[in-house]
């Protein structure tokens, strides 16, 4: 893929979660009633929304990110963690509730498994019909966006409200499926373009078997019956496919890293980037090398937020994936 045509600088509009991400570096998950002492630790920027909001900054397109953080350290870490990135935070509200937070534990090998505390990420108001919990400044550059993203983190009714808007002023919305573990309202998916989860969120929401390639396919099909018409399913060292209702599936192969230090961010990092290719008028299959390219390069860095590559880094690893190739 050459350097991105940049045919639009409509800017990447995400809305969602900031987290303080706790980590812990352990050899092995304590057992029911056990003690154990982990090897190291440190206090990062992470959530799945600001993760993906710095991965499109880093990337050098116009970014804006709507959250919510708290009047504490953790807040002020969000903010100088997303500006640092290049995000426009005009839109981040400071609240009373703290900042939302999560417990990484991470593995040997890179693997990691998370407990997330909500805080201000799932504080937002919840009003009356013909209510907004959104300024009005807030839903007009939801309306200017070139793209909007969404995930899990925060209230459905706040992600719905955001899809209605967008979809509204024909704005295509990507909803990552990562986040709360509870049904999505099939309203939201109807209002969404895509629909973006691993094989675990696939299997969860639709009860079917992921375990091969054309099982995620054919799970992914009654995602269509759900009403969403485009399914980006990340399948992590397999790569990623993208199931289009009418059309051939799109397989993208993972672009192996020569060492994984840590996957926090990857599925995010991956889901910004595509957002960022697609935006700037690439081809579906392009923006999926794009992004697999930029995956590839955020597991070998610990962090989420810190692990985000910048645009000349994830062309560097296409060109001399494709020499390799050639």
């Amino acid at each position: 893929m050459s350097n991105p045509t940049r045919a639009t600088d409509l800017p990447v509009v995400v809305v969602g979660s900031a987290n303080a991400d706790i980590y812990v570096e352990i050899d092995r998950l304590p057992k029911e009633g056990e003690t154990i002492a982990a090897r190291g630790g440190q206090t990062l920027a992470g959530g799945k929304g600001a993760n993906q909001a710095a991965c499109a900054g880093r990337l050098s397109h116009p970014t804006y990110f709507v959250g919510q953080v708290g009047k504490d350290a953790h807040g002020s870490l969000m903010k100088d963690a997303l500006s640092s990135c290049g995000v426009r935070l005009d839109y981040l509200n400071t609240v009373s509730d703290p900042t939302g937070h999560a417990v990484v534990m991470l593995q040997p090998g890179g693997q990691n498994s998370i407990i997330i505390v909500g805080g201000a990420n799932v504080s937002w108001p919840i009003l009356e019909d013909g209510m907004s919990c959104l300024s009005a400044n807030a839903q007009q550059i939801i309306r200017e966006a070139g793209i909007v993203l969404l995930q899990r983190e925060v209230p459905n009714s706040l992600n719905l409200e955001v899809a209605k808007i967008a979809r509204s002023a024909n704005v295509p919305v990507i909803l990552d499926a990562g986040g709360m573990e509870g049904p999505i309202p099939e309203n939201l998916l109807k209002c969404i373009d895509i629909f973006s989860p691993n094989e675990t969120e696939l299997e969860r929401l639709t009860g079917a078997s992921t375990n091969t390639i054309d099982e995620v396919i054919e799970a992914a099909a009654k995602c269509h019956e759900m009403g969403v018409k485009q399914v980006l399913v990340k399948l992590g060292e397999k790569g990623s496919v993208l199931v289009t209702e009418g059309l051939p599936p799109i397989l993208q192969p993972a672009i192996l890293a020569p060492m994984v230090l840590d996957t926090t961010g990857a599925g995010d990092t991956f889901t910004a980037a595509f957002a960022v290719a697609l935006v700037e008028g690439n081809s579906v299959a392009e923006s999926l090398r794009f992004a697999a390219a930029a995956a590839s390069l955020c597991i070998q860095v610990k962090g989420a937020i810190p692990s985000m590559p910048d645009r000349n880094a994830v062309l560097q690893l296409l060109k001399s994936v494709c020499s390799s190739a050639d």
